[in-house]
């Protein structure tokens, strides 16, 4: 070819015989540039200066959960009130809608995870994105109980997609030794994801459901798709290793090279192999069982403070925000916790505070005790909710973390699917929500003991004589 856009005209005008076809041109000429972009992207992350670009990994993860958790995750409650205002319709009618979408993920996961190490985390969410814009704007469309779960349907595949195992795994590839606070911090845009429920309230009284809606749709747009583009694979991929830490050199034996050496002996499980330990069952049950009362709590704190306990919708959106406001700092101390200490001992105490939370919240009728709730089930899941990857990727590695992370999935999303279920049942047929709180905790607190149990494997048989690094 000649160069410069001249000679691609000429070439393409010689070998059409003067016809030129500029669809062919203009293919080109987006090749060069995509090609360019994504050489000035892969030289900037080659770069040693400055933060590592697993940090903004982490941020980009964190905003997404944030966006997932304010809008979608936090905020159903607040919804479930008004709908069930206008419809009239049942809880468990509601709260079957959130389970659905749980049960969605637990049958996208294992797909989704194989689908995240081949085609990276970036894709997945954008995909994931999209799918969950249309189906608010289908949402807010809704008159009928028939359309209201096929809304939730679609934006529970994009729940899933652009969601909680997506960001781990993202995360996952470019952490070791800071994993913990890694995840910790991705965590932390959950709980802040909690501080927009207030919002989220005050609109739904000022705007209306339908209106808040659409309004979400437009920020997961807005919002979500230009921060995806920080979500990298590898940081192999552009130059770099895991944690930043620099490459082995053939000599030496520094500090920044013993670190580096941590890295690289890291036992990998590919995910037949992983699935054949006890752990990887235990870890995924003790997960379920801490979740039966997040969501849970996540679908009926709302409805449960202004149905029983006379509070307006606003103020209980307000103590659910003081909740995740303790969410954080237990992310952010929990995720540090998990680098320095046995990170399964950790996860049991979190599910002591989940079980000692829903008997406050059951046995008290003072709504001064609920502060009280909201300490106890606000740190517990902070500390908690970042060891439950963290600790995976420990005991089974980087390489196939995706599709280990998409097998755990349907065990996991068994405590979402019938936390929800369970109250709201139990609810429907006594008129109030305490006997399924008593029963959430009578639960969680059997789950402590899958952590508890829940000890390191040993390496592959194909490893043989090989010790994973505590």
């Amino acid at each position: 070819r000649r160069g410069g856009l001249g000679g691609r005209v000429a070439w393409v005008e010689e070998g059409r015989r003067g016809a030129v076809d500029y669809r062919v041109l203009a293919l080109s000429e987006f090749q060069l540039i995509g090609a360019n972009v994504l050489g000035l992207v892969r030289a900037r992350l080659r770069q040693r200066g400055g933060l590592f670009f697993g940090w903004w990994v982490v941020l980009a993860g964190g905003v997404m959960m944030a966006l997932n958790g304010g809008l979608l995750f936090h905020s159903f409650g607040a919804y479930f009130v008004r709908l069930q205002g206008e419809f009239g319709w049942s809880r468990s009618l509601l709260s079957g809608s959130f389970s659905m979408m749980q049960l969605e993920g637990g049958i996208v996961g294992p797909m989704q995870g194989w689908l995240i190490d081949r085609m990276g985390p970036r894709v997945i969410t954008q995909v994931g994105l999209l799918i969950i814009a249309l189906g608010f704007v289908l949402f807010s469309m809704v008159h009928s109980a028939r359309t209201f779960y096929l809304a939730f349907a679609i934006i529970g595949l994009g729940f899933t997609l652009a969601g909680w195992v997506t960001m781990n795994v993202a995360v996952a590839n470019w952490f070791r030794r800071w994993r913990g606070t890694a995840m910790g911090l991705v965590g932390t845009g959950q709980a802040v994801g909690g501080l927009l429920v207030p919002a989220v309230a005050w609109s739904l009284t000022t705007f209306g459901w339908r209106s808040t809606a659409l309004g979400s749709a437009a920020l997961f747009l807005l919002v979500g798709l230009p921060i995806a583009q920080a979500l990298r694979r590898t940081p192999e991929e552009y130059g770099m290793t895991v944690d930043g830490a620099p490459p082995l050199q053939r000599e030496g034996g520094g500090a920044s090279s013993q670190a580096a050496r941590r890295v690289q002996s890291e036992v990998e499980f590919t995910a037949g192999e992983a699935v054949r330990t006890p752990a990887f069952w235990l870890i995924g049950l003790g997960h379920a069982f801490a979740l039966l009362v997040v969501s849970a709590v996540s679908v009926h704190l709302i409805p449960h403070l202004v149905n029983q306990r006379g509070v307006s919708v606003e103020l209980a959106g307000s103590m659910l925000a003081f909740m995740t406001v303790l969410t954080l700092a237990g992310h952010l101390g929990g995720g540090f916790l998990g680098d320095h200490m046995e990170k399964r001992l950790l996860a049991a105490m979190g599910m002591v505070g989940h079980s000692l939370a829903m008997l406050v919240l059951a046995f008290t009728t003072s709504n001064w005790w609920v502060p009280v709730f909201a300490v106890l089930h606000g740190v517990a899941w902070g500390v908690r909710g970042p060891l439950m990857s963290a600790i995976r990727a420990d005991y089974f590695g980087r390489r196939a973390f995706g599709t280990i992370m998409g097998f755990s999935t349907p065990i996991v999303m068994l405590g979402t699917i019938f936390g929800p279920m369970l109250v709201a049942v139990v609810a429907d047929r006594t008129g109030t929500e305490q006997q399924g709180f008593v029963i959430l905790s009578i639960l969680t607190g059997l789950g402590t003991c899958f952590f508890l149990l829940a000890r390191r494997p040993a390496p592959p048989k194909r490893l043989s004589g090989t010790m994973p690094e505590a």
